[in-house]
């Protein structure tokens, strides 16, 4: 593996530097002086249309973001990628979350194997699965069949299955739901469960190693609730041959470690694999999205693992002047390194990617968020930023107005599709065309303010007259589809999947390694017996954290 090109020392990154220190940012003039800007910086990848063209870019500064592509090896660390070389350097491994959706009868070598064959035989063996669930076929210990899929994860086990859920309602099938358990706070998996019928409802339990802390401490509250009530209502009687029987009917697992699957009581047969080289935040077309496979059915599944190629082919294959994750990459790294931002907001138009956003902070950060590149040497320049959005009008109802009139510059993404699920009418206004109105009129006014000119000639009085100047020149990509499909939901995941990437490269981090979720998790094992009551774990905690524990004990009542 190359070692990383310090981005700073290169021709690139100087003419960046020199265009943004004599950038005067001006949108309005910039669309005036040039009427085919729109038409000039607006690309297509998959089914997305990506307008760019509002954006604090010009051509000299577009022409210098794709040179700094190319003299940090961009092409070359993709290619690098895509073919398994083990650029997870840290952990020695491929990074090869694109293997999972490059379709049956290809083949990928790794390691001198063609890994293939297996990622098409687990895939088949959830779409069997899943038919089994939906036709009934598979039945709980009771005979009744399953209506109800509680996914326990954390992380990329959880945030991945949850947010495609939730985005591909309308392609669930009728009569069966999800939900999905992760937070370690007991609240979570009570509130989940509280009002299902045990004999209906299936765990799937999605943890690699089957040893994650949450994850398993959640699976057996589940397993200690369906037993429970199991046996008050009759359903199965006292002693272990019952119980197993059970567990084996209400529990599969996405696991790897078959001894610690079959000694939870989970029939081995019932887990499905993954592989080192698929990270947890990459891992949602993986069996991790076992859930949304039952939810939504294999044909669906495909339509979606579709989508996620047809945005993979783009990268691989489109010049960096056209290629949408390449370009919106580099935007990143030119408002994070050049304008200081540090925050980047995703606002989709669309309610069922409400939870889009939290999918795209494990994704963006925990792969970002370094400070050291991949080959041990500290990093030259900033890195990452905070993501975070709401969707629709929700969120101009509460933070629009620090993006508008702040003093932060915070690069937006809005994201929109023409066809509604739901294309319902208030009288005789198309309820999706006011919303859109939304989407379209926030991009214009993020851009081109409003002058106190303007303001003037409302009538507005003169002392009022500042708060009512809208700067302008705050840039944003709009993204639009046809339709929020399940093809439409992989491109969009696949796109930001490679927008993270390029930024990584640029920085010449590792973006697929998460150390820094370690620490506090080692920890955490050696302060639980100060909270449970040992006085001496207690003692050997810092004075703040001895006095938050010991808060606590004091406290606790229940």
């Amino acid at each position: 593996m190359n070692q990383p090109v310090d981005s700073t020392t290169t021709q690139a990154w100087a003419t960046l530097t020199a265009l943004h220190d004599s950038l005067q940012p001006d949108l309005r003039g910039w669309f005036e002086a040039d009427p085919g800007r729109a038409e000039s910086l607006t690309f297509t990848a998959g089914d997305l249309y990506v307008d760019l063209s509002k954006n604090l870019i010009n051509a000299e500064v577009l022409a210098a973001l794709v040179d700094l592509a190319d003299q940090v090896g961009l092409a070359e660390r993709r290619d690098a990628m895509l073919s398994g070389e083990h650029i997870n350097v840290t952990e020695d491994r491929a990074v090869l979350h694109t293997a999972l959706r490059k379709g049956e009868g290809s083949s990928l070598i790794v390691d001198g194997k063609d890994v293939m064959p297996e990622v098409s035989a687990v895939l088949k063996k959830v779409y069997a699965f899943a038919e089994k669930i939906r036709s009934g076929e598979w039945v709980g210990v009771t005979g009744k069949a399953i209506k109800t899929l509680v996914n326990i994860g954390i992380g990329g086990s959880d945030l991945g299955p949850v947010m495609v859920y939730e985005a591909l309602q309308p392609y669930v099938q009728e009569g069966l739901t999800a939900r999905f358990v992760s937070n370690i706070d007991p609240t979570d998996v009570a509130e989940k469960t509280k009002d299902l019928d045990p004999e209906t409802t299936l765990f799937i339990v999605a943890s690699k190693t089957f040893t994650t802390l949450e994850t398993l401490t959640n699976a057996r509250l589940a397993r200690a609730w369906l037993l429970d009530g199991l046996r008050t209502s009759g359903a199965i009687g006292e002693g272990d041959e019952a119980a197993n029987d059970a567990v084996a009917k209400h529990f599969v697992a996405v696991s790897t470690a078959l001894d610690k699957v079959a000694a939870f009581g989970i029939d081995p047969e019932n887990a499905f694999g993954f592989w080192d080289w698929v990270g947890g935040r990459y891992s949602v077309d993986s069996a991790i999205g076992t859930s949304v496979a039952v939810a939504i059915g294999p044909d669906n599944f495909d339509d979606f693992l579709a989508g996620f190629r047809a945005i993979d082919e783009h990268f691989a294959g489109t010049e960096f002047a056209g290629n949408v994750p390449v370009l919106m990459g580099l935007l990143n790294v030119w408002y994070v390194n050049f304008f200081g931002a540090g925050t980047h907001a995703v606002l989709p138009y669309a309610q069922y990617l409400h939870r889009f956003a939290a999918y795209l902070q494990q994704l963006t950060m925990e792969s970002n968020g370094k400070s050291v590149r991949y080959d041990g040497s500290p990093v030259t320049t900033d890195t990452g930023e905070v993501f975070w959005g709401e969707p629709g009008t929700n969120g101009q109802h509460a933070f629009y107005q620090l993006i508008h009139q702040g003093t932060r510059l915070i690069p937006c993404d809005f994201i929109a599709v023409a066809n509604p699920a739901h294309p319902l009418k208030d009288g005789d206004n198309d309820v999706h065309e006011l919303f859109l109105a939304n989407f379209f009129a926030q991009t214009a006014a993020l851009a081109f303010g409003k002058t106190a000119d303007e303001v003037r000639a409302e009538g507005t009085k003169e002392q009022i007259v500042p708060a009512r100047v809208f700067g302008g020149n705050r840039p944003t990509t709009s993204i639009m589809a046809p339709a929020l499909t399940p093809s439409v939901v992989g491109q969009l995941i696949a796109l930001y999947e490679h927008i993270t990437f390029v930024q990584g490269v640029v920085w010449g981090i590792d973006s697929f390694d998460q150390w820094g979720v370690e620490l506090g998790k080692q920890l955490a094992l050696q302060v639980t017996p100060a909270v449970g009551g040992d006085e001496e774990a207690l003692a050997k905690q810092d004075p703040s954290t001895q006095g938050l524990i010991t808060y606590y004990r004091n406290q606790r009542t229940t």
